[in-house]
C-alpha cells in the first residue's frame, strides 16, 4: 500500500512517500480502505516535533494522521461487516497511522458514515466534531438558553461547535475576522465578534460558557466576559497556573481537555450529521500526492472549516 512516513520531526520535506505492507488486523479491529483523511493543527505540530510527537516518536515506521473515512475491507469485529462505510478518529492521542491507503482501526472508535454526507465530509467530522462534542456535551453540559461564546468560530473545531451549541438550544456568539462574519452567522450563530477590533475589558456581554480554541492571551480576554459561576474550556494551550488562579478569583471554572477516540461519541455525531443539525465545511481537498501542500495550507492558520486529503 501507499503510505507517508515521517522520517524525523521537521518541515514538510520530512514527509516521505513509501510502499508498505497492509496492516494486519487484530481481534476487535477492522481494515479500512481509506477514501479521505482530515488534516488538523495537531498533524502539523506533531510533524514539527510538538503536539503528540513525544508520544509516538519511537514508532517505526512513524505514520501521522488520525481522521479517516473509508470502506471496511476486512473485519474482526461483530460491529462492522465488509463493505460498510465508516469514519472515525483512530487511536488519538496515540499512533493513528492514518496517512496510508489502508488503516487497521479498533471498531469501538468508529461509526457508520451517514449516507447523506461524502467521504470528505465524514473525514472532516472526526477530531474537530469529537472535540466540540466532548467539550460541550460531556464537560460543559450546555443547556437551553445559555449564553455561549465560541472563539475562532470559522475554524475546524469552532464551526462545528457553533452548530452543536445551537442544536443544544444555546444562544451563540462566534469570534472570527470580519471577512468570515457571514460564514459564522451562516452557521447559525446569533451574533459575531470581530476579534481584531473588540474591547474585551469594557463590554457588558457575559457568557455562561466559553470555548477557547486559540489559547494564549485569548484566555485572559475570555475571563473578562465569563459570568461568575461560568466556565472556560481551553483546547490548545491549557490553562496555566496563573490563569487558573485568575479564573478562581472570578468564580469561574477554567480547564483544559484533550479529545479522545470514541465510537460512542462518533455514533452521536453521525446522528447529528444525518439529521442535518451539523454540517462540516470542507474548504479545500488535496489528493494524497499533495500531503505536503495540505500541511502548508493548514500551517497558515487561516483555514475556514476543514482541509481534507483524498485517496
Amino acid at each position: 500500500m501507499k503510505a507517508i512516513i515521517l522520517k524525523t520531526a521537521g518541515d514538510v520535506e520530512n514527509l516521505e512517500y513509501v510502499e508498505l505492507a497492509k496492516p494486519v488486523t487484530q481481534e476487535g479491529e477492522v481494515l479500512i480502505k481509506v477514501k479521505a483523511i482530515s488534516i488538523n493543527p495537531v498533524d502539523v505540530k506533531t510533524r514539527q516535533g510538538k503536539g503528540v510527537y513525544g508520544v509516538i516518536k519511537d514508532e517505526n515506521p512513524l505514520i501521522l494522521g488520525w481522521d479517516i473515512s473509508g470502506i471496511v475491507e476486512e473485519s474482526k469485529s461483530a460491529e462492522f461487516k465488509v463493505g460498510d462505510e465508516v469514519f472515525g478518529m483512530v487511536n488519538f492521542p496515540g499512533h493513528g497511522k492514518a496517512y496510508a491507503e489502508f488503516v487497521a482501526a479498533p471498531a469501538n472508535q468508529l461509526a457508520l458514515k451517514p449516507k447523506n454526507i461524502s467521504f470528505e465530509e465524514a473525514a472532516a467530522s472526526t477530531l474537530v466534531a469529537l472535540t466540540a462534542y466532548q467539550a460541550l456535551v460531556h464537560n460543559a453540559n450546555i443547556q437551553k438558553d445559555q449564553n455561549v461564546l465560541v472563539h475562532a468560530a470559522a475554524g475546524g473545531v469552532g464551526h462545528i461547535a457553533v452548530q452543536l451549541a445551537k442544536h443544544l438550544g444555546a444562544k451563540v456568539t462566534g469570534t472570527s475576522s470580519l471577512k468570515n462574519k457571514d460564514f459564522v452567522l451562516g452557521l447559525g450563530a446569533d451574533s459575531h465578534i470581530d476579534y481584531h477590533n473588540f474591547d474585551w475589558k469594557n463590554t457588558e456581554e457575559e457568557f455562561d460558557f466559553v470555548l477557547d480554541t486559540i489559547g494564549g492571551e485569548n484566555i485572559d480576554n475570555s475571563l473578562e466576559v465569563t459570568k461568575k459561576g461560568g466556565s472556560i474550556i481551553s483546547i490548545p494551550t491549557g490553562l496555566n497556573e496563573e490563569v487558573t488562579a485568575k479564573a478562581e478569583s472570578k468564580g469561574v471554572k477554567g480547564y483544559f481537555i484533550l479529545v479522545k477516540s470514541s465510537g460512542e461519541d462518533m455514533k452521536q455525531i453521525a446522528d447529528l450529521l444525518e439529521s442535518g443539525a451539523v454540517k462540516p465545511h470542507v474548504s479545500k481537498a488535496f489528493p494524497f500526492e499533495q500531503m505536503r501542500e495540505a500541511h502548508l495550507e493548514q500551517e497558515t492558520g487561516r483555514t475556514v472549516g476543514k482541509i481534507v486529503v483524498t485517496l
